[in-house]
C-alpha cells in the first residue's frame, strides 16, 4: 500500500547514498562536476531540472494523499496506476529538458521505474520494488549533488 516514492522520513538511506553519489560523479568525471552549477550539456541546468522534478513528485504526493482519503485509506490499483504513469510522463518531459546530465539520466530511469510499477497487476506494491526505491535515491542524490533538496 505505500507507495516508495512518497515515503520522506528516512533520510538515513538518502545520506548514505548521496556522498557515494556525489564522490563518485566527482571522482570519474571531473568534468561533469561543475556541470550541474552551469547548464547540462545541451539542456536546461540541474539545478532547474531538480526543481522541476521536485514540483512533479510534489503533485504526485498530493494526488496520493487525494486518493487515500477520497477511497478510504485504500488506494485502488486503477489509481495508483494514473498517479504512476503520470508521474513517468513528467520525469520524460524534464529529463527531455537536460540533455545526457546525470539528472537527466536519473530522471529517466526513475520515470521508467514509476511506469514499470504502473504496469504491474498491483501497482502500489510494485512501486516498493528495490529498483524503484533505488532510482528514487539516485535521483534525490543526483538533485543533492545539484543544490535541491528532494525525497524521492
Amino acid at each position: 500500500m505505500a507507495l516508495a516514492a512518497c515515503s520522506g522520513e528516512d533520510t538515513t538511506t538518502t545520506s548514505g547514498s548521496a556522498p557515494s553519489a556525489s564522490t563518485a560523479a566527482s571522482s570519474a568525471a571531473p568534468s561533469a562536476s561543475s556541470a550541474p552549477s552551469s547548464a547540462a550539456a545541451d539542456g536546461t541546468s540541474d539545478k532547474k531540472l531538480c526543481e522541476s522534478a521536485k514540483k512533479a513528485g510534489d503533485q504526485m504526493k498530493g494526488e496520493l494523499v487525494s486518493a487515500l482519503q477520497s477511497e478510504g485509506g485504500d488506494v485502488k490499483p486503477s489509481t495508483y496506476k494514473k498517479i504512476l504513469t503520470d508521474l513517468n510522463e513528467k520525469m520524460a518531459a524534464v529529463a527531455a529538458e537536460g540533455g545526457d546530465s546525470k539528472v537527466a539520466a536519473a530522471l529517466k530511469q526513475f520515470g521508467a521505474e514509476a511506469l514499470k510499477a504502473a504496469a504491474a497487476a498491483d501497482p502500489g506494491t510494485a512501486a516498493a520494488d528495490p529498483g524503484f526505491e533505488k532510482a528514487g535515491e539516485d535521483l534525490t542524490a543526483a538533485c543533492k549533488a545539484a543544490g535541491v533538496t528532494v525525497k524521492f
